[in-house]
């Protein structure tokens, strides 16, 4: 009967032993995991964009729009301001609210949105050097319902092949 109770014991202890250290592994794991001090988001562009795609205007206040009265639009002018050829990738939005479109040369390309929200293509579209093309940025202010009302503020982001992309913005008053 002895023999019977020291073999439960040990097996037993070593459960105990084999969970503790699983714990320690998992912890050591979550530890090493964790960014460090340089691993921090980067901050938003505010004031000029770090690409060879840039805007002369990187933000919009929109003013007081009525959910009532419909959507609204802006036309954000951009300029591959290199001396090469670059490619815009994609165009994503921040919200369902807004939807962006390039337009280039007279021509309006596909529409983009937020991410997640329904297939959203590669745009594949090259600039020029030096070439000028348009953003044209829509806001639905009813989207959101009556939850909506209230100042916002949305993104639209340009994804070129190899630099930083470029995000413009645009603010607004929701009203009824």
């Amino acid at each position: 009967m002895f023999a019977y109770l020291d073999s439960r014991i040990f097996i037993h202890k070593n459960l105990i032993v084999g969970a503790v250290l699983l714990i320690l592994v998992l912890g050591g794991l979550i530890v090493a995991a964790r960014p460090g001090p340089a691993a921090k988001a980067p901050p938003r562009l505010e004031l000029q964009s770090q690409s060879d795609l840039t805007a002369a205007q990187l933000s919009f206040d929109f003013g007081t729009v009525s959910m009532a009265a419909g959507k609204v639009t802006h036309l954000f002018p951009i300029k591959n301001a290199s001396a090469v050829p670059i490619v815009i990738r994609k165009i994503s939005t921040s919200c369902m609210c807004t939807t962006a479109q390039l337009v280039k040369g007279g021509k309006k390309l596909a529409i983009y949105g937020m991410p997640g929200h329904g297939y959203v293509p590669n745009l594949d579209e090259a600039l020029a050097a030096q070439e000028q093309a348009m953003v044209e940025v829509v806001f639905d202010p009813a989207a959101h319902g009556p939850a909506g009302i209230g100042r916002v503020e949305r993104y639209v982001t340009i994804y070129t092949g190899a630099a930083q992309p470029l995000e413009l913005s645009f603010n607004a008053l929701v009203t009824p």
